[in-house]
């Protein structure tokens, strides 16, 4: 299953696109772990007759689970390449769809959900992916990298409207079942296509530690700590008004319809801004492409203190979407930039967790602020010092690397 080293030819080349395109299917496919749940918590808190709390749990559970599984596949990807982990993944997601079909009660549920479907199932598709791929490129790396994590803004936009119709058509239940052999069935061919490891004259390429320490100062440990803690801070802005633009819009009077449909253009202008900002990653960095998009996404963030009415909050949610999509593939740019290839997995892993406790502790930070203020205009206040924070971070960081100049980091693989 490991197969042969892949040779260095094949960086940049035809293979490597076509293992691009496998990457961005995976995610997509098992992409469905982070949106099924949502879907269908109404359902299933009226078949168990739970309070809307205890049936929010199952979607705690599978971000937790999500949120470990990053930091334990990637470290697995690091050590034996993503084929088998993914190959693990994709039967655990498919028996976690099947299990849950047939659980009798709500915390078998959750269970299954957080532990089968999020940590060992969904979180292989989203943040080792895009490490792997970072492998087999070098002149496109930032727009690989973008790409594959589009996978899971695919999946937000596809799997929503498919499950609701068969949840409406057939039941939950059976509704999983379903998608769990689906699963199984489309995503195993597609482990083929991940055989060949990465090329070891990239994975053993040097690395920009000098005694002990990266090429901006710090210990890659603190390094880490810095980028895990502006990650998460960005995600606690970036929570606000995807968690909550929904409730913003039903209090403002506007619908919960309304608030969907600019959820929506959201997540599909994030597509663009993903692939966006794989362009300029290429061009200028991986730190100089999360300064861009950190800016911008506070800059938005703004914007929904001053406007409220319902055309000018599509156009300030668009505007949201098209600038912040970019910001996490950014981190992965950054990773394979200033640390030793073969930590990629690992360190992506660890940065990506920390975003997605972030995103968990923003929505309910902002959910909290309003239950003391009566109001989302402090949520929203909240969210831009949080942003600024993750700006402050990065302008230091980049400062480090030398007076916000253009960086060549010294290791390149």
């Amino acid at each position: 299953m490991a197969g042969v080293g892949a040779d260095t030819a094949e960086i940049d080349s035809p293979y490597a696109w076509w293992r691009l395109a496998a990457c961005v299917a995976l995610g997509a496919l098992g992409g469905v772990g982070m949106w099924s749940v949502v879907v269908v918590l109404p359902t299933v808190q009226a078949e168990f007759q739970a309070a809307r709390g205890e049936a929010s749990l199952p979607y705690t559970l599978t971000m937790v689970g999500f949120a470990f599984g990053a930091v334990l596949m990637g470290r697995l990807v690091d050590r034996f390449g993503i084929a088998w982990p993914m190959l693990g993944s994709a039967l655990s997601l498919g028996l976690g769809y099947i299990v849950s079909s047939q659980t009798e009660s709500l915390w078998q549920f959750a269970i299954v959900q957080g532990v089968m479907i999020g940590m060992l199932g969904s979180s292989t598709t989203f943040g080792p992916l895009m490490a792997d791929i970072s492998h087999f490129f070098t002149k496109r790396r930032g727009i690989a990298v973008a790409l594959a994590a589009s996978g899971n803004y695919l999946a937000g936009a596809f799997w929503p409207n498919v499950i609701q119709h068969y949840v409406e058509t057939v039941g939950w239940r059976e509704t999983h079942l379903y998608i769990g052999l689906f699963s199984i069935a489309a995503m195993l061919p597609l482990v083929l296509v991940l055989r060949r490891r990465p090329p070891k004259s990239v994975m053993m390429a040097p690395t920009p530690i000098a005694a002990g320490r990266g090429n901006l100062g710090l210990s890659l440990g603190s390094l880490t700590a810095l980028l895990a803690l502006a990650q998460a801070a960005c995600c606690v802005a970036m929570a606000m008004p995807q968690v909550h633009i929904v409730a913003y819009c039903n209090d403002l009077g506007y619908g919960v319809a309304r608030g969907a449909e600019m959820l929506s253009v959201m997540l599909g202008l994030g597509i663009i801004s993903r692939i966006a900002s794989g362009f300029i990653a290429d061009r200028l960095g991986g730190l100089y492409t999360l300064l861009l998009g950190s800016t911008l996404q506070g800059l938005a963030l703004s914007l929904y203190l001053v406007f409220d009415g319902l055309w000018s909050l599509y156009a300030v949610t668009a505007l949201f979407g098209l600038v912040q999509g970019g910001i996490v593939p950014s981190y992965t740019m950054i990773v394979r930039e200033y640390f030793p290839p073969a930590e990629a997995g690992q360190r992506v892993g660890m940065i990506l967790m920390a975003g997605i406790f972030g995103m968990a502790g923003g929505g309910l930070l902002s959910g909290a602020i309003f239950d003391l203020t009566g109001s989302y205009s402090v949520a929203f206040v909240n969210g831009v010092a949080w942003n600024v924070l993750n700006v402050a971070i990065v302008v230091w960081l980049m400062m480090r690397a030398g007076r916000l100049r253009p960086m060549t980091p010294s290791f390149r693989a």
